[in-house]
């Protein structure tokens, strides 16, 4: 029926096609009413047959109208009929039904009104289902149907083409001429309309068709919050149910992505949603990743990524508030999810997202759609999914509180390995090599001296080489590269030989170190300042150093020097560690200078060239 003409039809924007919407089948909680082509009738009355108080037979003929106290009893079995139900699908479809049947209308309807003063859910009777189809898509709130929604009083009329606001039939769409609609309250606000057209027989609804809609009407309210308290009291328990499975696998220690899809499949079972995802803030791109998925090609949704601005999901993050849409095919906050996803979501309208609220870092959204049609999410299913949305948000933190536990006992392991290196192995390898260099004093044969010197270089170079280690293993894996983390190190190396030396060496760094020296340069450099250093320990007998690591203002070369006030250089000073230091120059392209200051002592000048960009 139209809006012109009640609960078949509706215009399309008055004007923009110059006909109204039309209506097919609508949906209940997620389940299809289907229309039947069955004649509307009122169900468990005294009539038997056509059980309506109507005055119909099967075949169409009118029959003699039921007296007073017939239809009354024909009343009254409709509202105990109604009082049996609890699933609201079913009560709908029953208003509908004896509401039809009471009046001894051909057409009837029940239209659910929603937050925006649009119809929701449309559930018609009457019709076949090719002809449904044949009409085209459901109303949504306009022409007649949109009347008794601005103002929610019984109306009946008896000729639908003189009311202002009738704007003819669609195609395929049978006449319709007479009208009575009413409004179902409950608890003082307006739940939905019902609409019957067409008075069987010809005639026109009378005042005793509107006392009987409108009696019906209000028991019709009475049914409808008895069946959404058992519907909210049954979801409800649901909810609890699929939030313990959840806490249960979260105290088990499952697996993150596990948890997070059966949030997900959970969320989508208790909210009757179609597809359910889970997006994570993606690093360092920012925008969202559809991190698990349960539902309609789940598969292709998988993977894919949202904007973190134009995105419904993006919304909800940004602002860390719910964000709800009708349809989202249609909504100007929304965007398509890329990939083969697109395909999936074309088929969606109704969806809403909500905040995974993660304190201290980007927020992830939970978000859940249903097919084209289905009936958007409410305030209570939205706060149903939110407790999802916290649940998400607690396996995310777990898991990243698991990670830091883990990189921590790593962090302790490799501090007591390089503890024991550094007290155990190096100071018995110095010791080594100390006792060897004593011991060449008492050797006479200089091929002797001479492998006995090889030792202890060898001995150094594994001293080096112990040192880089601890050096390595006391920084953590995001800061092994150059820049501030090279000031760092070398402050650590100056301080490790301050042990051997016996007074701290003074080190001095300028110039553009953190952008212009590269992760390998850098560790050439460390490697350099820690065997210069041990060369003065063990043999300048020195009591000051000075070490000064810097990159002039052209920023195309690093100069490494090392000053002491020791014995300075003469044929004593061994030629391993000063061998390394020249190796490590030309595998740099670089040059390496040995020194002796006016002042006396000794100065090591290791340079390399920088990049250019």
């Amino acid at each position: 029926m139209p809006e012109t003409a009640g609960p078949a039809t509706e215009d399309t924007g008055r004007g923009d096609t110059g006909t109204e919407e039309t209506w097919t089948e609508g949906t209940t909680e997620g389940t299809t009413a289907g229309v039947g082509t069955c004649r509307a009738s009122a169900r468990g009355t005294a009539a038997g047959g056509d059980v309506s108080g109507a005055g119909v037979s099967g075949g169409g003929a009118v029959l003699p109208r039921l007296d007073v106290p017939e239809r009354m009893h024909g009343l009254l079995a409709a509202v105990m009929d109604l009082g049996r139900d609890l699933e609201l699908p079913q009560v709908l479809r029953s208003i509908v039904e004896a509401a039809a049947g009471l009046t001894g209308a051909e057409y009837g309807a029940l239209g659910v009104i929603d937050d925006r003063g649009k119809l929701s859910q449309f559930l018609p009777v009457g019709m076949a289902d090719e002809l449904v189809a044949r009409i085209g898509p459901a109303p949504c709130g306009h022409g007649i149907l949109g009347e008794l929604i601005r103002n929610p009083s019984p109306l009946r009329l008896d000729d639908l083409a003189r009311h202002p606001s009738s704007f003819g039939f669609p195609a395929h769409h049978p006449p319709m001429r007479t009208f009575l609609g009413a409004p179902i309250r409950i608890r003082g606000e307006v739940f939905g309309n019902i609409y019957l057209t067409e008075k069987r027989g010809g005639g026109a609804f009378d005042a005793d068709d509107e006392a009987v809609l409108t009696a019906l009407s209000m028991a019709a309210g009475v049914a409808v919050d008895n069946a959404r308290l058992y519907h909210d009291s049954r979801r409800r328990e649901h909810r609890l149910e699929a939030l313990g499975e959840i806490t249960r696998a979260l105290l088990a220690g499952t697996d993150t992505d596990a948890v997070l899809r059966l949030i997900a499949r959970r969320a989508m079972e208790v909210a009757d949603a179609d597809l359910a995802a889970v997006l994570l803030p993606s690093v360092p791109a920012g925008d969202l990743t559809v991190r698990v998925a349960h539902g309609d090609a789940a598969a292709r949704v998988r993977g894919a990524r949202l904007p973190a601005t134009g995105s419904l999901a993006g919304l909800a993050a940004r602002t860390r508030g719910p964000v709800v849409a009708a349809d989202v095919r249609t909504d100007p906050r929304a965007a398509p999810l890329d990939g083969g996803a697109s395909d999936a979501e074309g088929a969606h309208g109704p969806v809403v997202a909500v905040p995974l609220p993660v304190d201290d870092a980007p927020c992830g959204a939970l978000r859940l759609s249903r097919r084209a049609g289905r009936p958007g999410f409410d305030a209570t299913e939205t706060e149903l999914i939110s407790g999802f949305a916290d649940q998400a948000a607690i396996a995310l933190e777990l898991a990243r509180r698991r990670a830091q536990s883990e990189e921590l006992a790593v962090l302790h392991d490799r501090d007591r390995i390089a503890r024991d290196l550094h007290d155990l192995a190096i100071q018995r390898l110095f010791a080594t090599g100390m006792t060897l260099q004593s011991a060449t004093r008492s050797i006479e044969r200089p091929e002797a001296v001479e492998r006995v010197a090889r030792a202890v270089d060898d001995l150094d170079a594994t001293i080096q080489i112990i040192r880089s280690t601890i050096l390595q293993l006391r920084t953590p894996d995001d800061d092994r590269t150059a820049g501030p983390a090279l000031r760092r190190r070398m402050a650590e190396t100056v301080q490790l030989a301050a042990q051997h030396l016996g007074f701290p060496p003074a080190l001095r760094i300028t110039g553009p170190v953190e952008t212009g020296v590269p992760d390998e340069l850098a560790e050439h450099v460390l490697a350099v300042t820690a065997e210069a250093l041990s060369n003065t320990a063990r043999h300048a007998r020195a009591g000051r150093a000075e070490v000064s690591l810097a990159v002039p203002d052209a920023a195309d070369r690093l100069v490494l020097t090392v000053t002491d006030d020791g014995t300075g250089l003469g044929a004593a000073v061994p030629t391993g560690g000063l061998l390394n230091m020249r190796a490590r120059a030309e595998q740099c392209a670089g040059t390496l200078s040995l020194e002796t200051p006016a002042e006396g002592g000794a100065r090591i000048v290791w340079s390399a060239p920088l990049p250019t960009d």
